[in-house]
């Protein structure tokens, strides 16, 4: 104590004599007016053993694995879906061929709010953003030739969550693969839909019904695959700051384990199996430090609020990819330096896997070539810069340390505000987290206007050219619209329909039950049941979410 308060006083007099008070100012992300220099004085009260520990101990500060990358580096995939599933299946063979870890589906936006593609609301929308998927039919030709059993798939999709699972299901039925050797995640985070990106359809109380029923169902049936994949980048890339996303991502976490506890499960039948994915910003040591922070957070919060016993309850395991909101339209190839500043943020804040944003994402769907260069900058990270023999190389860091016992303490305090208001789904009824949200994204985009922010090449270093005359840029297939549309009219005409209408009627009366709904899920997909018809059906018994307007 005494060589701290030495240090400090010897920190007053360098200050003083070096006139730093006359260095221009320099904020973090969080606002926190930064000095020049930190050293041990601003660490008073950090216990090492209680706050930081060792790399897979509680309380997991310093990493949830003994060695982190020693052994292996981090899952590597890249998000990739676009147009119909043979446009999407050719896709995936190449990045697996080029070195990616399994694959994650991007889902068009039909898919994504219960339309089908044959729709008359999905005209213009259809393999957009993403794969269509309606029926059984499409998952089986968007895993031809990939045996489930020999792959690990990420689902990024939330209302019809449920649908797709069923439809993973039944296709590994036809496969012979027992759901036990499933291994893979599924959003199913519907609560961040209502606070930012909108893609919901029913109200909070039926979704949050149905997200418990997927983690039931896979406690039970499905023991290598993660029923929870909570999307705290959804926020962020609406405008969330740091904090924010943070924050409202454990909020909404915290929903979820109380109702799945409430449903009678256990939390260490779960716990081990729930999982983030985050945003990562550029501010490279405050996103490592927030990283820190949540993982001591989530650890505390999982053991003494909610009480897990098991040590696999307590890690914090999160893919971050770096923001795709950070990257540019103008001079795309800086969105590459871009990419790979964030992706080491990532690794030296300790990520499970990452999905690298191609150059071109920021206005069109990436290219064999580009999406190649987004993984080959994982891999040149993981085997080429030696940052992967050392877990948690910036821990001890006098900035590092200061900036993650904050960051906990912003982030708690702003899960207290969403606990004072009763919850995540009271706060989002009330419309909090998106106001606050809306404010956070007004002022950043003010502080950019204004060159106060600045943005290479689009606020400072203008060369006048956007630079996306030099890029090959995705052209769709304009047959595989019609092809999707006519496929889709195809498998309605041909099934058994009375079959069909059965098991929709079986599935509106389970929801009205109030019974686990994956069954009937399971029943409906399987007789080639669409996702748009299994929506509509469950309209009729749970209605629709109407947002709340906020002034």
């Amino acid at each position: 104590m005494d060589d701290v308060k030495k240090i400090a006083e010897e920190k007053k007099r360098w200050a003083k004599e070096k006139k730093v008070e006359e260095l221009p100012p320099a904020h973090s992300e969080i606002g926190r007016l930064l000095p020049p220099v930190f050293a041990p004085d601003d660490l008073r009260g950090i216990d090492y053993l209680r706050d930081l520990g060792f790399p897979g101990e509680y309380p997991f500060t310093r990493g949830v694995y003994p060695g982190m990358y020693r052994k292996g580096p981090w899952q590597m995939r890249l998000y990739s879906g676009f147009g119909s599933a043979e446009d999407t299946n050719r896709r995936w063979k190449f990045l697996l061929k080029s070195g990616n870890m399994g694959v994650a589906c991007a889902f068009d936006l039909p898919t994504q709010i219960g339309l089908d593609s044959d729709d008359p609301m999905a005209q213009g929308e259809v393999g957009k953003v993403g794969v269509a998927i309606d029926t059984l039919r499409d998952m089986e030709i968007l895993y031809d030739g990939l045996p489930l059993d020999q792959i690990t798939s990420s689902f990024n999709i939330n209302t019809p969550a449920a649908v797709l699972l069923a439809m993973y299901l039944a296709l590994a039925e036809k496969q012979n693969v027992p759901p036990a050797k499933l291994n893979g995640t599924l959003s199913n985070d519907m609560l961040c839909e209502y606070i930012s990106r909108g893609t919901w359809v029913f109200p909070p109380g039926p979704a949050l019904r149905m997200s418990t029923d997927i983690v039931e169902y896979c406690s039970r049936h499905l023991p290598r695959f993660y029923p929870y994949n909570i999307r705290g980048i959804i926020l962020r890339e609406a405008g969330a700051s740091m904090v924010q996303e943070g924050a409202y991502a454990f909020a909404n976490a915290v929903a979820y384990v109380e109702d799945a506890l409430k449903r009678g499960l256990a939390v260490d039948d779960f716990g081990p199996r729930i999982s983030f994915f985050f945003a990562t910003g550029l501010q490279i040591f405050e996103e490592v430090a927030r990283y820190r922070a949540l993982r001591r957070l989530w650890a505390r919060m999982m053991k003494e609020r909610f009480g897990a016993r098991n040590s696999n309850s307590m890690l914090l395991r999160f893919t971050g990819t770096v923001g795709g909101s950070t990257y540019r339209a103008r001079e795309p190839e800086n969105n590459l330096v871009r990419g790979a500043y964030g992706l080491l943020a990532n690794i030296l804040g300790g990520a499970q896997g990452m999905l690298q944003p191609a150059m071109d994402e920021a206005y069109a769907i990436p290219t064999e070539h580009t999406a190649r260069l987004a993984l080959r900058t994982q891999q040149i990270l993981a085997f080429e810069t030696g940052i992967t023999k050392v877990a948690d190389p910036l821990g001890g860091s006098y900035l590092v340390e200061a900036l993650t016992r904050e960051l906990e303490e912003k982030i708690r305090g702003e899960m207290e505000k969403v606990e004072s208001m009763g919850g995540a789904v009271r706060a989002i009824e009330k419309g909090y987290p998106q106001m606050a949200i809306a404010e956070e994204a007004y002022r950043v985009a003010r502080e950019e206007e204004r060159g106060e922010r600045i943005v290479v090449g689009v606020n400072k270093f203008q060369t006048g050219e956007g630079g996306k005359r030099r890029l090959v840029i995705h052209r769709a297939d304009p047959k595989s619209v019609e092809r999707q549309i006519q496929r889709t009219r195809e498998v309605k005409a041909s099934r058994d329909n009375p079959k069909t209408q059965k098991a929709l009627d079986e599935l509106c009366r389970s929801a009205e039950a109030k019974e686990n709904l994956m069954p009937a899920f399971i029943q409906a997909v399987k007789v080639y049941a669409s996702v748009g018809e299994i929506t509509a059906a469950l309209k009729k018994v749970f209605g629709e979410f109407k947002e709340p307007v906020s002034i």
